[in-house]
Order: C-alpha cells, then sequence, then structure tokens
C-alpha cells in the first residue's frame, strides 16, 4: 500500500469473504473541508507492535460487516492503490480491528477477482519475503 507508506505486508487471500480488511487503530474520525475522513495507525508487521504507520485517508463509504463473532458493526471504507505479486492496482478496504488474528490484511474476493486465479493449494506464489527483509 505505498499511498498509505506501507511496502510490506503480510494478507490472506480469503475468497470466502466479500471484502477486504486491514487491522487499524486508534481510529478517529473527522471532516476536512466537508469531505470525511479518518486517522489511523498501522502495525503492519504480524504479531509486533513496531512499526506503527500514522495514516489519514478519505472515507469513500460506511459498510457493515459482521465480524468473527457474527456481531455486525460498521466499518470505515478507504480507497488505496496495493500491489500484490507486482501488480498495481486500486482496492476498496475496510478498517478494522485484527489484533486477535493471524494476518493483518485480509484480501477478499471483491479486490482479486478480475485480477488473479487462486490456486487454493499453494502460498506465496508472487514472493516470500526474505528473513531479512522482514526483520
Amino acid at each position: 500500500m505505498p499511498e498509505l507508506g506501507v511496502h510490506e505486508i503480510k494478507a490472506k487471500v480469503d475468497t470466502g469473504a466479500d471484502n477486504s480488511s486491514l487491522h487499524a487503530f486508534n481510529l478517529e474520525r473527522f471532516t476536512e473541508d466537508g469531505v470525511q475522513m479518518v486517522r489511523y495507525d498501522i502495525h503492519p508487521r504480524q504479531r509486533k507492535k513496531k512499526p506503527v504507520v500514522h495514516c489519514v485517508s478519505e472515507v469513500v463509504k460506511e459498510r457493515k460487516v459482521k465480524n468473527p463473532g457474527g456481531r455486525s458493526e460498521l466499518r470505515p471504507v478507504i480507497k488505496t492503490k496495493i500491489v500484490v505479486a507486482g501488480v498495481e492496482f486500486d482496492a476498496l478496504i475496510n478498517l478494522t480491528t485484527r489484533d486477535e488474528m493471524t494476518f493483518r490484511m485480509l484480501l477478499g474476493r471483491r479486490t482479486v477477482r478480475t485480477k488473479f486465479v487462486i490456486d487454493p493449494g499453494r502460498s506465496y506464489i508472487g514472493r516470500r519475503p526474505g528473513r531479512e527483509e522482514t526483520e
């Protein structure tokens, strides 16, 4: 997500999920020149509290989503460029707390459906970061 200053994040492709989600915390909604905005922080590394990336994005819509516990919540949705396996494209991503989840980002089927063919039996087809890149 180069526009957010996140150049690497491990994401799970989940074709069972409609939408993409990103672990975000300290969400603060505000209005700037009549535009709904959200300020938030991201932990791009799994199971790590550092680094923290501070972000500000326009809220393009609100989406009611059922969380893994079955409870509905209203989440802000942002639009940003993402790069997956060297392919750059715009994606709609809802922001939520995913602290308890293994992956900080989930790529839903709406995000990947016209760009990739998913092989559920394989992992890291694009590129798996080396240890020196993730430390």
